[in-house]
């Protein structure tokens, strides 16, 4: 190629070297100025002198005036006024200028003024190789099938170059490759097309795609240069039968396997391509109906899965033939046997029998007991068919394998109590030891019968109960109550009271228990004067056999009531009366002691609290009587217009809610101070039996107050012995004598202290509910790690 080119090189620079000859001469002959410049020179660069040119000396330049006219609005070119040089106005491209033109000149105007003259002046623009051959696309893609021949022709694109002539596209080169050369095809006017030429066969199995370098070279010095990419892909002929990735093939599938399970994918692959390498799969000519059945092919992936019923109990085997095929236009085929074992699978969950007993079972049963047999089968073989059972919660009942082959017996693992749990659902699990492991489950419910073995027990370690005196016979006074944790007649509680058969004037003889449900009733009415206190057992038993029983301390204690009048001690008549006489001197100042009425009430606190009043009086300026003591004194001295006697009736009563009272009547007689002597020695014989009688009486009082103190003592520290140490009592006694004879008892129940009071209160006390006024509540002031609680 470089040698064609040759000769048309040397024709061109003789060319150009003849054209240079005769600018002088065409500027001679046509009155024209020619300039030649190279493209890309920069602005300002110097064209020529156009003064010079045409012989103008500068300072008539200067007058006449120089202009350059040019046909575009933008004058590549300007002239300098002062010297008429000609210089480039902007950047020329030669190529923007006069695309690809060999020769390429630009013709301007030069106007002269006064006279006008216009000369005309060429500038031609010489090319420089400032342009490198380039391709219309980086990238050009050929479709070649693999059964062309060798020769075959494949044109490609040629390469451009803004530059001309010598510094155009001059050659071509094609990288190496075995199966294409290049081939250049001169069309002059710089244009030089480029083709392919098979060189040898192609085939696509082996090469799928050939990729070239195709590079064009102008003329310049150093050339300049342009590539482009060329992609051979080479079509494809169906000359390639489906194959298979595998020899055999062999696969597993579990018996009762679900439709849709995937058993195995066979792969075929052809090479050819489209068409001719798309494998298509389907059975045999030679597959039965009834694997058809069971077993499914798709077509385009080659999977096969479980379409039906699959037991390995009917086939544990088929061998299925698979045909591969393209789908070329001449379909090549290839055949490959698939064999399927289907595997055995635990399909059969263990049946429980149980053989249970028909009624319930005591909680009395010793451990070991039998409750159920328990049969456990399996149609499964092998370890498929061998089963173990147990039991899953944490109960009293354990299994115990037999001697024959999945057989157990539900025994009792220890004591069973109804009262924490009366019944149980025991779940027995058997599992199989197939894998995976398959179980059933049973619930055996069993009923525990109860056996008496509680005894009653009372609501409280003891009783505490309080009941008024005067109280109606046969009328319940108090009840007590008594659980048992059995049921049935194990739990069915009759109720007693502990009698002494000894002693029959106990309080105990006159109360009556009812039996069902613990009320018990007096049969005689309390006298708490009589009675204050007193202590009995009753017994609670059940129903059961043999019966059981348990029994509780009940303390009573008696409540007073009003139901005692005060009694006067003195004054007494001789016939019993209330009557006295005394007799005072007349000279006695106010003040003076005439004398003091005494009583006495057998009830406590305020029922037995006496107060004193004047219910009659003849005068009241002069006597007076003290409402607590029963002291009657003067409250002025006597004159001569006083009457010599006077009568006072003093009304004694209690303080009872309903009080009650008696009366006492005092002749007071006023005597003169010598007869007042006389009166008084016989007088003083009399008072000294009067207050020994008084006397006797407060002894009696209080010695039955004492006995009475005592027996309650002694009844407390009975029951201290006889309970536990969680409660005790503590009875205070006092006996106050003031005029009138009061009780007062202290004792404590629970978190209370309780006192009966008499004349006097305990200052912080509080009178209790119900108890007719006579029981107060005392605070509490012992340590409380001292306290003793009833």
């Amino acid at each position: 190629m470089e040698r064609r080119l040759q000769p048309t090189r040397r024709a061109g620079i003789k060319w150009t070297v003849f054209l240079t000859c005769l600018i002088p001469f065409w500027r001679t002959a046509l009155g024209q100025i020619r300039y030649s410049i190279p493209e890309e020179v920069h602005e300002g660069t110097t064209v020529g002198n156009i003064a010079k040119d045409l012989g103008i000396e500068k300072a008539a330049l200067t007058e006449r005036g120089i202009r350059i006219v040019y046909g575009s609005t933008e004058l590549p070119f300007k002239v300098n006024q002062a010297d008429g040089i000609l210089y480039v106005n902007e950047k020329l491209d030669r190529e923007q200028l006069c695309d690809r033109s060999k020769v390429c000149v630009i013709n301007v105007k030069a106007v002269l003024e006064n006279p006008l003259e216009v000369h005309y002046i060429t500038v031609e623009i010489l090319d420089v190789n400032d342009h490198a051959p380039s391709f219309p696309d980086k990238e050009n893609i050929l479709e070649i099938s693999e059964s062309a021949l060798p020769g075959a022709k494949f044109q490609l694109q040629a390469a451009r170059d803004g530059d001309s002539g010598s510094f155009s596209v001059q050659r071509y080169r094609l990288s190496h490759s075995e199966y294409f050369r290049l081939e250049v095809k001169d069309r002059g006017e710089d244009r030089k097309t480029p083709s392919l030429v098979l060189h040898n066969s192609l085939d696509r199995e082996s090469v799928k795609s050939h990729v070239l370098h195709l590079s064009a070279f102008d003329g310049g010095k150093p050339p300049k240069s342009g590539n482009m990419t060329v992609i051979v892909n080479v079509s494809d002929v169906n000359d390639n039968p489906p194959v298979f990735s595998q020899e055999s093939y062999t696969a597993k599938v579990s018996e009762n396997s679900p439709v849709g399970t995937t058993v195995i994918q066979v792969n075929a692959t052809d090479l050819d391509e489209g068409s001719n390498g798309d494998v298509v799969y389907s059975f045999g000519n030679d597959v039965d109906a009834r694997v058809r059945a069971r077993f499914d092919l798709n077509s385009v992936t080659g999977v096969i899965t479980v379409a039906g019923s699959i037991d390995f109990e009917e086939s544990d085997r088929y061998e299925i033939d698979i045909q591969a095929s393209d789908k070329g236009a001449a379909t090549l085929t290839t055949d490959k046997i698939v064999i399927i074992d289907v595997v055995d699978v635990n399909d059969n969950v263990p049946k429980i029998e149980v053989t249970s007993l028909a009624h319930a079972l005591p909680e009395d049963s010793k451990p070991g007991r039998t409750v159920a047999l328990i049969s456990v089968t399996d149609l499964d073989s092998g370890l498929n068919g061998k089963v173990m059972c147990s039991i899953s919660q944490d109960l009293p009942f354990l299994l115990t394998p037999s001697l024959q082959n999945n057989m157990y017996s539900l025994v009792t693992k220890h004591l069973l109590d109804r009262e924490q749990q009366s019944s149980y659902s025991v779940l027995i699990v058997a599992r199989d030891a197939g894998e995976p492991s398959l179980s059933s489950e049973k619930i055996i419910t069993i009923l525990v019968s109860d056996v008496n073995d509680n005894s009653p027990d009372f609501l409280q370690s003891h009783f505490i109960f309080y009941i008024n005196e005067n109280n109606k016979p046969g009328d319940t006074i108090l009840s007590v109550t008594a659980l048992d944790h059995d049921e049935g007649s194990n739990a069915l509680i009759s109720y007693s009271i502990l009698r002494d058969k000894g002693r029959e004037n106990l309080p105990t003889s006159f109360l009556n228990v009812n039996s069902e449900n613990g009320d018990i009733a007096a049969l005689k009415s309390f006298d708490f004067e009589t009675l204050k206190t007193f202590q009995f057992h009753v017994v609670a038993t059940d129903s059961g056999t043999p019966s059981l029983s348990s029994n509780v301390t009940v303390n009573v204690f008696i409540l007073d009531q009003n139901d005692n009048p005060p009694v006067i001690l003195y004054p007494v008549s001789s016939n019993g009366s209330a009557e006295g006489v005394e007799e005072i001197p007349r000279n006695v100042n106010a003040g003076h002691l005439v004398t003091k009425v005494r009583a006495y009430d057998a009830d406590i606190g305020y029922n037995g609290w006496l107060l004193f009043s004047l219910q009659e009086v003849t005068d009241h300026s002069l006597f007076g009587l003290d409402r607590y003591t029963g002291q009657i004194r003067t409250l002025r001295s006597f004159t001569e217009t006083d009457d010599a006697e006077h009568k006072l009736v003093i009304l004694v009563k209690d303080n009872g809610n309903v009080s009650l009272s008696a009366t006492a009547t005092v002749v007071v007689q006023l005597v003169e101070p010598k007869e007042a002597f006389a009166a008084s020695d016989v007088k003083s014989a009399a008072k000294v039996d009067e207050e020994d009688n008084v006397t006797f009486y407060l002894i009696i009082t209080l010695g039955s107050v004492s006995v009475l103190f005592l027996v309650s003592i002694v009844v407390l520290i009975a029951m201290q012995c006889s309970k536990s140490t969680e409660y005790s009592s503590k009875y205070l006694q006092e006996t106050n004598y003031d005029g009138t004879l009061c009780h007062s008892i202290q004792y404590r129940s629970g978190d209370k202290r309780y006192m009966l009071v008499g004349p006097r209160m305990s200052i912080g006390s509080t009178i209790v509910p119900g108890s007719n006024a006579n029981t107060l509540v005392l605070p509490d002031r012992r340590q409380p790690s001292k306290e003793v609680r009833l």
